[in-house]
C-alpha cells in the first residue's frame, strides 16, 4: 500500500479556504449601483433617438429637434415656502431630480472647420481634466483660486474646454496665456453653442448663445435668465404680480405633478413680476422660481424659439431660428451657402442636468452641398418641413475625457493621433458601454486585481499540496 503524504494537508486545509474567501469578496454581481457621493448615477437607458431637420432662406437658418420624453420638465430652480423659510429645490445633482424640478433642454456645437477635431470626435473633446460632476471634478476653492478661470473669470468649476487652450492636456490648471487665447478666437478656435431650456429661455420664446474655449462662455451682452435671490435677507426679490396674474406664487402640488399648462402660469418673467413683500401671509408650500426670465441682449440673444416649442403625445418639438450671419465672429460661426460644418447635439430629459445628457456622434451640415444633414433652401419666412427627418441616435457618454482618449490607457489612442474619426470605431451603443465602464473604472481594476490575486493563491495552494506526490520514492517503501 502507498504511504500518504500528510504534507499535503495543511496546504489543502489553509489554501482552498483563503483561496475561496478571495474570490467570494472580489466576484461581482453585475449589478451597477448608483453612487451620489462618488457622482455616479447611471441613466436606467443608454441611447436616446432624435430625429433633427434644418431649413434656411437667404438671412435665417432653422434647426428642429424631436425627441421622446415621459413628460415635460420645465420647472427649474424654485423657492418653496417650508417652516417659515425659502428653501431651494432643483440645483445640479448626480442624476435625476427626486421632485422633477429640473428643466428639459437640448444643446448644440457647431463648427466652421476650425476645431478640426471636433469633426472627427465631436464633443469629447471637450471633455477636459477634472471636470464638474466627474469623481474626481476639481473643488471649488481649487478652481476660484486659479488665476484665469477663479480670479478673472470668476468661476468655481471646470467645464467645457477645447484641447489647445491647455498647455498640458492632463492639468485643467494650464490654461494658455491670454494673447494665445485671443490669438486662438480670432482664428476660429472655438464652438458656436446653441442652448435651449424648457425653463429658463422657452417660456418667452428664447434660446441662449454660448461659445467654448478655455470655458463654456456665454456670448457678449445679456442672457435670457438672472437670479431671484436676496442674500442679504434670505428670501426672493421678485414674486409674481397680483394685477397681472391673480396671484402672488405658484403652489408645490402643482409644480411636482407632471403636467404642464404651455399657456398657462409657470414661470417668473420681467412681464409678470412685481417686488416681493415679505408681509404676506405665505403659505407652506407657496413657491416662487428662483429665475426671473427677461429678454436677451446683444449677441447672446442672436438665437430665437420659432413658433412654439412644446411637449405633446410624449415627444418634445423644438425649433430654433438664428441669422446665418449674426455680426459677431467671434462668438458664433457665421454660416453661408455652399458651406460645409460640424454639429454634435445634445439632450437632457427626465429632470437630469449637468453631464446626465445623451450626445450624438459629430455630423456634418450643409448649406447647399452633401452633408450627413443637409439643411434645405426654402424662399419665405418660414420652412415647410416637408423632407424627411435626420435620425441619431444619442448616448451616455459616462465619464470619459479626452486626457484619458488620448494616453496608453486607451487602446483606440493610437487612432486618435493618426485622425481616425469616432463614427468608423464605435456605434454608439459600444460608447455608452464604454462610457458606463469608465464609472466604476476603480472598482473594475480592484476587483481584477483581487481576482488575480485569488488565482494566484489557489495555484500555489494546490501546487505545494500536490508537489510530495512528485517526489522520487526508495524501493522499500512500496508494498
Amino acid at each position: 500500500m502507498a504511504r500518504q503524504d500528510k504534507g499535503a494537508t495543511p496546504w489543502l486545509v489553509l489554501g482552498l479556504p483563503v483561496a475561496l474567501g478571495l474570490a467570494w469578496i472580489t466576484q461581482g454581481t453585475g449589478v451597477i449601483e448608483d453612487d451620489p457621493e462618488r457622482n455616479i448615477s447611471i441613466p436606467d437607458e443608454l441611447t436616446l433617438p432624435l430625429q433633427v431637420q434644418a431649413a434656411y432662406n437667404e438671412e435665417q437658418i432653422y434647426f428642429r429637434y424631436r425627441w421622446p420624453a415621459e413628460q415635460a420638465h420645465v420647472y427649474h430652480d424654485m423657492l418653496r415656502y417650508t417652516d417659515g423659510e425659502w428653501v431651494r429645490h432643483g440645483n445640479s445633482r448626480p442624476g435625476p431630480d427626486p421632485d422633477g424640478t429640473y428643466e428639459d433642454r437640448v444643446a448644440m456645437l457647431v463648427d466652421d472647420g476650425g476645431v478640426p477635431d471636433f469633426g472627427r470626435y465631436g464633443g469629447y473633446i471637450t471633455v477636459g481634466d477634472r471636470m464638474r460632476f466627474f469623481s474626481d471634478s476639481a473643488s471649488p476653492a481649487e478652481v476660484s483660486e486659479h488665476p484665469h478661470l477663479g480670479q478673472q473669470l470668476g468661476h468655481s468649476d471646470v467645464r467645457k474646454y477645447l484641447p489647445a487652450t491647455r498647455t498640458d492636456q492632463n492639468d485643467w490648471r494650464s490654461v494658455a496665456d491670454a494673447d494665445v487665447l485671443a490669438a486662438q478666437r480670432e482664428a476660429g478656435y472655438f464652438l458656436d453653442l446653441w442652448h435651449w431650456r424648457a425653463g429658463r429661455s422657452n417660456p418667452i420664446g428664447a434660446s441662449d448663445d454660448q461659445w467654448v474655449g478655455e470655458y463654456r462662455n456665454s456670448d457678449a451682452g445679456s442672457g435670457p435668465y438672472t437670479t431671484n435671490w436676496d442674500g442679504d435677507n434670505d428670501q426672493p426679490l421678485w414674486m409674481l404680480d397680483p394685477e397681472e396674474t391673480g396671484q402672488r406664487a405658484l403652489r408645490w402640488e402643482d409644480v411636482v405633478s407632471g403636467e404642464v399648462d404651455f399657456d398657462g402660469l409657470y414661470y417668473l418673467s420681467e412681464e409678470n413680476r412685481t417686488d416681493f413683500d415679505p408681509d404676506h401671509d405665505w403659505q407652506e408650500g407657496d413657491v416662487i422660481p428662483r429665475r426671473l426670465l427677461r429678454q436677451p441682449e446683444g449677441s447672446r440673444g442672436s438665437i430665437a424659439v420659432h413658433g412654439q416649442a412644446r411637449w405633446e403625445d410624449g415627444y418634445w418639438d423644438v425649433t430654433l431660428v438664428r441669422d446665418l450671419d449674426t455680426g459677431n465672429p467671434l462668438d458664433d460661426k457665421i454660416l453661408t451657402e455652399q458651406g460645409i460644418y460640424d454639429v454634435g447635439i445634445a439632450v437632457y430629459r427626465n429632470a437630469t442636468g449637468s453631464r446626465w445628457h445623451y450626445v450624438s456622434h459629430p455630423y456634418s451640415l450643409g448649406l447647399g452641398r452633401d452633408a450627413d444633414l443637409q439643411a434645405v433652401s426654402f424662399s419665405g419666412s418660414s420652412p415647410d418641413w416637408s423632407d424627411d427627418w435626420f435620425d441619431m441616435t444619442l448616448f451616455y457618454p459616462g465619464q470619459v475625457d479626452w486626457p484619458l482618449l488620448i494616453s496608453r490607457a486607451h487602446a483606440g489612442a493610437e487612432d486618435i493621433a493618426e485622425g481616425t474619426p469616432v463614427r468608423a470605431r464605435h456605434s454608439e451603443k459600444q460608447l455608452a458601454l464604454y462610457g458606463v465602464e469608465m464609472e466604476f473604472n476603480d472598482a473594475i481594476t480592484w476587483r481584477w486585481w483581487m481576482t488575480l490575486l485569488a488565482g494566484l493563491v489557489a495555484m500555489l495552494g494546490v501546487t505545494l499540496a500536490l508537489l510530495p506526490g512528485f517526489r522520487s520514492t526508495r524501493e522499500g517503501d512500496r508494498s
